[in-house]
């Protein structure tokens, strides 16, 4: 009787051993497919991250005091068959109360409301209505004959945060070398609700070479860019802000990631990112050839980024977990 039991319980033994090394081999398996996930999405190209939460513009720093010599800035917005959020893209810039702004919205002759949603807001901007040759088109036509200190546009879906142009001025004059300026980006749907945020570490120039980290919606740049590298080439329809990134770094303008949040990227169904994304191939693999002088394997342009996307994902966790704030 005490054999047979004892040859029971080493039996059970033996079965809680290979349970409990079966389990340790599944959680191993598991930590190599969350790093593979990782790997092929790291969080600054993660849209939806958590469930969609209100967003608390009272959570971000508040505005900073504008400086009495505060340089002008010129914004555009293309826009078509957006009034559903075009509302929201406008106050978001109307609201920030920048004393010397020029704002502008180049509509693509929509036929969704936007006429209207544009006459019913009076002279807290310009605009006009006209077919174009597309995103890129309607971004030059906005800014043809405007003279400013500091440009930049924003898309018809997405918005700035509060303080930004505060923000952007105060850091032009503090830092007149500095010719391109970008910062963090949160990410919301098509509610206007929250669903990421992407915290990126200092300007890699490298890495920007083999792919495009840079969120467009935060980017601000000196008219001095613009006049020596020319406008938005218009034979582009995805990557047309990489294009001008890529161009404004070979001429040997500064970039600067600001340590702040400055904008908002809206996910939606009918984004162009998203409905498009076979014409991004082809433009990237394009600039790609024209920037490198060959166009690389999928693995080279991993291996290549790997260093920024390992530093993009220590900031992410950095700033979960409390360890830097913006």
């Amino acid at each position: 009787m005490d054999e047979e039991f004892r040859q029971r319980l080493e039996q059970l033994e033996n079965r809680v051993a290979l349970l409990e090394r079966n389990q340790d081999l599944i959680a191993a398996g598991r930590r190599r497919s969350s790093l593979r996930s990782l790997w092929r999405r790291p969080p600054m190209w993660t849209f939806e991250q958590y469930p969609p939460r209100l967003l608390n513009l009272t959570a971000f720093p508040p505005a900073p005091a504008i400086h009495p010599g505060a340089p002008r800035i010129a914004m555009v917005t293309p826009s078509y068959n957006h009034a559903q959020y075009l509302d929201a893209t406008i106050d978001s810039i109307v609201s920030q109360n920048y004393p010397d702004l020029y704002y502008h919205v180049q509509d693509g002759a929509s036929i969704d409301g936007t006429l209207d949603l544009l006459k019913g807001r009076g002279d807290s901007l310009r605009w006009r209505s006209e077919p174009d040759k597309g995103q890129s088109s309607a971004i030059n036509l906005g800014f043809a004959g405007i003279e400013s200190e500091i440009m930049a546009y924003l898309n018809s879906d997405d918005m700035l945060l509060p303080g930004t142009l505060a923000y952007v001025a105060n850091y032009s004059i503090a830092h007149p070398h500095v010719d391109v300026v970008y910062g963090h980006r949160v990410f919301i749907d098509r509610e206007g609700l929250e669903v990421g945020r992407a915290v990126l570490p200092p300007h890699d120039g490298r890495a920007l070479r083999y792919a495009d980290y840079i969120p467009q919606e935060t980017m601000f740049w000196r008219k001095r860019v613009w006049d020596r590298i020319g406008p938005i080439d218009e034979s582009l329809h995805y990557a047309m802000d990489w294009d001008f990134i890529l161009r404004a770094q070979a001429a040997g303008f500064k970039f600067a990631r600001l340590p702040r949040f400055l904008a908002c990227f809206r996910i939606h169904d009918a984004q162009k990112t998203a409905s498009t994304y076979a014409v991004g191939v082809r433009e990237m693999g394009i600039l790609r050839r024209r920037n490198l002088g060959f166009e690389p394997t999928q693995m080279q342009i991993r291996r290549a980024i790997a260093p920024y996307l390992a530093k993009q994902l220590a900031y992410h966790y950095a700033y979960k977990l409390g360890m830097l704030r913006y």
